[in-house]
């Protein structure tokens, strides 16, 4: 699995939990809403419950006036619908619709305050307007409880809470109860709850709580990412002496780059001791193998006519090859191993670098080898080091070359997809075991018939393979061909993503 699968589920993870936040955040307030909602209707409820009341007692307390209302009676309705109005601070308004109407028209005859003439018609225009009085019956019958609110021509807001209907023998009476004070125009009255201060000044600072927390998250979302990318930086070696701590932008994170740093110093230093170590033990093991082998052919020579020693003797050829081959081999596994730790990888030309390699085997293997087949896809660019890579092919290209039949073929094709450089290898020969695909990239691992052409084989061709692809954030696998030989398909990222 490449390194950009095994980050994915953290992300994933981490931008679920965002998810959850958000959702929480949506979720809480409109429960809460919903709660303060219905228990704000029901306190609205029991106040205009009062407030009909209240007009109710007005309209009542008014009726002998209203009953036997005329010019004799009008300064003493003024008086008591002032007095009412002093008393329970409301604003009160009389309207009164004549029987000789029928029912068209309602005229303003008193109003607590008291204003002029004329405002009271400009303002019965505008209550008329508003269609309350459209609420009665013909018969002037009910008790309505309004919650309207409602600006007058001299500015401000009223909330008008009650209209009480007097059915008199002259006519229809509707006494309207208002108030002014802030403590009913600032509830919900006449208007969306969520139009409320209170509701309003509460949504601005659970929003501003919720973004403040989303914020913290998202930084810290942010600041995780900036991490691995800088890591990955580090990992790739695309610049020279790279600190982490001076690439790191978040505080809390300075600790961690600082031993980061001395991390990837020491990784640097283990790299460089393990190749050096690998040049002298190869140079110091090659020394005698070279000695035996020269010893061996003047002895080949003098036992000439002894059977037994000619075969003694070929057996230490055979041992001496294959020791020589182990320490070549040794060598290759620690200097890979020193690659993986310290990369110095840079930005290489595959096309290029796998036409170079083919144009030398198709030169070796002019006479004798098998045929050559490419189709290589121009300017695929991959973030690798050349040894890594020629390793790499080599080892396949090498690999399909020991199951290649006499006059056999070679394919090689190289493309992109998926914003991946692909390479498919391909031969043949008689395939692997299906059991078998897997294990063959395990280290140690052959899967060769007896008297297979080629030098000893140790199982760790395409071990490191893997090893090599994978470091670089790749794929490998093989397959079997539905007419015979094996394919091994190698992913790498392109270059820039």
């Amino acid at each position: 699995m490449g390194e950009a699968q095994r980050r994915s589920p953290f992300r994933r993870t981490f931008a679920a939990r965002i998810g959850v936040l958000l959702v929480i955040f949506l979720a809480v307030p409109a429960v809460l809403y919903l709660q303060f909602r219905a228990a704000d209707d029901d306190r609205n409820s029991l106040l205009l419950e009062n407030v009909r009341n209240q007009g109710r007692l007005v309209g009542e307390a008014i009726r002998p006036l209203l009953e036997r209302f005329g010019p004799d009676t009008a300064k003493a309705l003024n008086e008591r619908v002032a007095a009412f109005g002093q008393t329970a601070d409301v604003s009160l308004k009389v309207l009164f619709r004549p029987v000789a109407g029928n029912g068209k028209g309602f005229f303003f005859l008193s109003a607590w305050p008291a204003v002029p003439a004329g405002y009271l018609e400009e303002e019965q225009a505008l209550l008329l307007g508003t269609g309350i009085l459209d609420k009665l019956s013909d018969t002037c019958a009910g008790n309505l409880p309004l919650a309207l609110r409602f600006k007058p021509p001299a500015g401000g807001e009223e909330l008008l809470a009650s209209l009480s209907p007097i059915d008199a023998p002259s006519g229809c009476w509707v006494v309207i109860t208002a108030y002014r004070n802030v403590a009913f125009l600032q509830s919900s009255l006449g208007r969306p709850y969520w139009r409320s201060p209170e509701v309003q000044a509460a949504a601005a600072i659970y929003l501003v709580m919720a973004l403040v927390v989303v914020w913290l998250f998202a930084d810290a979302w942010r600041s995780v990412q900036r991490f691995e990318e800088l890591a990955r930086r580090i990992g790739g070696r695309r610049v020279d002496k790279v600190s982490f701590r001076q690439l790191n932008r978040m505080p809390e994170l300075d600790g961690v780059a600082e031993e980061f740093d001395r991390m990837v110093t020491a990784l640097g230093d283990s790299a460089r001791v393990i190749r050096q170590t690998a040049e002298e033990n190869a140079h110091a093991l090659k020394a005698p193998v070279a000695v035996i082998s020269q010893s061996v052919e003047p002895i080949k020579r003098a036992l000439n006519d002894d059977p037994h020693a000619q075969r003694a003797v070929t057996l230490i050829e055979q041992s001496v090859e294959r020791l020589d081959a182990l320490v070549s081999a040794a060598r290759r596994l620690d200097q890979i191993t020193a690659e993986a730790i310290e990369p110095g990888r840079e930005t290489i030309d595959l096309s290029d670098l796998l036409t170079s390699l083919i144009d030398g085997y198709a030169e070796s293997w002019a006479e004798s080898g098998p045929a050559l087949r490419r189709t290589i896809e121009p300017g695929l660019s991959v973030v690798a080091t050349p040894d890594m890579l020629e390793t790499v092919f080599e080892n396949l290209i090498d690999n399909a070359h020991s199951f290649s039949p006499t006059g056999g073929w070679i394919g090689i094709a190289a493309s992109h997809r998926d914003g991946m450089a692909e390479v498919f290898i391909e031969d043949d020969g008689p395939g692997v075991e299906a059991t078998n695909l897997e294990r063959i990239f395990e280290r140690y691992v052959t899967d060769r018939p007896p008297g297979q052409k080629g030098g000893p084989h140790f199982g760790i061709g395409l071990w490191i393979v893997r090893r090599n692809i994978e470091s670089l954030n790749g794929t490998v696998h093989a397959e079997n061909r539905r007419s015979g030989g094996l394919r091994v398909i190698v992913r790498l990222p392109l270059a820039g993503r």
